[in-house]
């Protein structure tokens, strides 16, 4: 512990862009705790340091940034979806960026900095959706900018009680590090306890690609859903031939029935989400009112594509 302090007093500089520019690639680095103690030790250096610091998270995050938006730029809704596998909330991590930048358009960059597990999802989506370099390029000025200032001055402004906390836990040493980890382990537990309480509530019968196919020949034909938001369509405007855009935000709003004719008719989901997170979502809402016969569809978009079916393609709007 008393190494790692020494190396923060040391190179105070260095650690602020390495971690910074780290975290922006979505390594789990603590980027804003950093930040925060490099701002308790620029409280009481020369100007010059607090500049360098500024400078040094200012490139960190910019660069960082900047590989993630080029990637959804080329690659686009191939890109997301690597994302979204490798996210420890892959459920989630697309459709809230998504809320973000459907709302807010380039000032989401700002909010996605202080927003956990957004941050890294929302420039590939801002690139996969046309946005200028120009214009990302401000936003994200501004939006590093405005993140540093305000963990910097945390840093300077309890400056006294972060030096009171990082003495005690210099001469902890061992136990202060066993204590760490013992919160990290924790925050690991939650995270984990979150997740399998999230399969267990979209834990519903699914339909497969096979017998999707089989009862759209059917009549009548099964009413198929894409329940991917506005951006979702965007980046990725595939679809299976006759679905009806409605996303899962639309269907957990209606307070009254669903527009649909025949309460006993085959209603199938789907989006292009790991383990069809939003399409269970949405048939669970369906069947809490009186759609008996709503059911995800395994693996989802992906899964029918994969398969050699047939795929339309939505209008793009850009």
């Amino acid at each position: 512990m008393q190494a790692l302090m020494a190396l923060m007093v040391d190179h105070a500089v260095a650690v602020v862009f390495i971690v910074t520019f780290a975290a922006r690639l979505g390594l789990p680095l603590p980027a804003a705790p950093v930040l925060v103690v490099a701002g308790t030790l620029s409280a009481v250096a020369p100007p010059m340091l607090l500049v360098a610091l500024v400078l040094a998270a200012l490139l960190g995050n910019v660069l960082g940034d900047s590989a993630w938006f080029y990637a959804g730029r080329r690659y686009g809704y191939r890109f997301m979806r690597l994302l979204c596998k490798i996210s420890i909330s892959p459920d989630s991590c697309v459709r809230r960026s998504e809320a973000l930048i459907t709302r807010w358009g380039g000032l989401s960059l700002v909010a996605a900095k202080f927003v956990p597990g957004v941050s890294v999802v929302a420039p590939p989506m801002a690139g996969a959706l046309g946005m200028s370099s120009l214009r990302f390029l401000g936003f994200e000025v501004g939006a590093a900018l405005l993140w540093t200032g305000v963990f910097l001055s945390l840093g300077g402004f309890f400056r006294e009680q972060i030096g009171t906390v990082l003495d005690a836990l210099a001469d902890a040493g061992g136990v202060a590090t066993a204590a760490l980890a013992a919160v990290l382990g924790v925050m690991l537990a939650v995270r984990y306890w979150r997740r399998r309480a999230f399969l267990q509530l979209t834990g519903m019968p699914r339909i497969t690609v096979d017998e999707l196919h089989a009862l759209m020949g059917s009549d009548p034909p099964p009413i198929v859903v894409d329940v991917r938001g506005e951006a979702s369509l965007q980046v990725d405007p595939r679809r299976i031939p006759g679905a009806v855009p409605l996303s899962l935000k639309s269907i957990q709003q209606w307070r009254s029935a669903p527009p649909f004719d025949d309460a006993e008719r085959d209603i199938v989901l789907y989006c292009n989400c790991p383990n069809e997170g939003s399409a269970a979502m949405a048939a669970r809402a369906l069947t809490t009112r009186g759609m008996k016969r709503a059911r995800p569809l395994a693996g989802g978009l992906d899964a029918w594509i994969a398969a050699g079916r047939p795929i339309g393609l939505y209008p793009q709007q850009r």
